[in-house]
């Protein structure tokens, strides 16, 4: 799963998805568009169905698929959106897709220690954010988990779990595209 505003998606998120696939040796990438995101501002946030229809131009309907799955489970935050989806797909073996980022910004999710216990993640390096996400404290807290990144493979379903995928980074993002820049 790469859960996000996808305001709007684009090729760095299908980048992050075929990459994770390939490499974690998934079925399926699930995009999961955030309804509202309560650490972003609503000021600048395109309506739910924009996103929505943004993150499914960038998938491929079969193995990476747009979700609003949260939208209809209304859930908030997304340590009760993954309790959600473990009780209504109980075989299915989960891992977590973030960016370096987001990983620095984890202390400020609601039960995110709970979270990164329960579900194993993979983080992915963004410029300017990587070094930082991994001497920061959500890395510190879960350093005793860490895996090489040869064994990430074997993350999904085996919390708690993490490594960082090495890959060149990209520029794109969707704060540079609302802001005209790079595409």
């Amino acid at each position: 799963m790469l859960g996000g505003s996808f305001n709007p998606a684009h090729a760095g998120h299908r980048h992050v998805a075929d990459l994770a696939r390939k490499r974690l040796r998934l079925d399926q990438v699930w995009l999961l568009v955030s309804p509202a995101n309560p650490l972003k501002p609503h000021a600048g946030m395109a309506p739910f169905i924009q996103r929505m229809l943004s993150a499914r131009r960038i998938g491929d309907g079969r193995r990476i698929l747009a979700t609003g799955i949260e939208a209809s489970f209304g859930t908030r935050f997304t340590v009760d959106t993954l309790r959600m989806l473990r009780r209504r797909f109980p075989r299915v073996r989960f891992v977590w897709l973030m960016g370096a980022d987001i990983l620095i910004e984890m202390p400020r999710w609601q039960s995110w220690v709970k979270m990164l216990h329960r579900m194993s993640f993979v983080v992915l390096p963004r410029p300017g954010y990587t070094r930082r996400a991994l001497a920061g404290p959500a890395a510190h807290r879960m350093r005793h988990a860490r895996r090489p990144e040869d064994a990430a493979a074997t993350l999904p379903g085996d919390a708690p779990g993490w490594t960082l995928l090495t890959t060149p980074v990209s520029a794109v993002s969707a704060t540079a595209i609302r802001q005209g820049g790079v595409s």
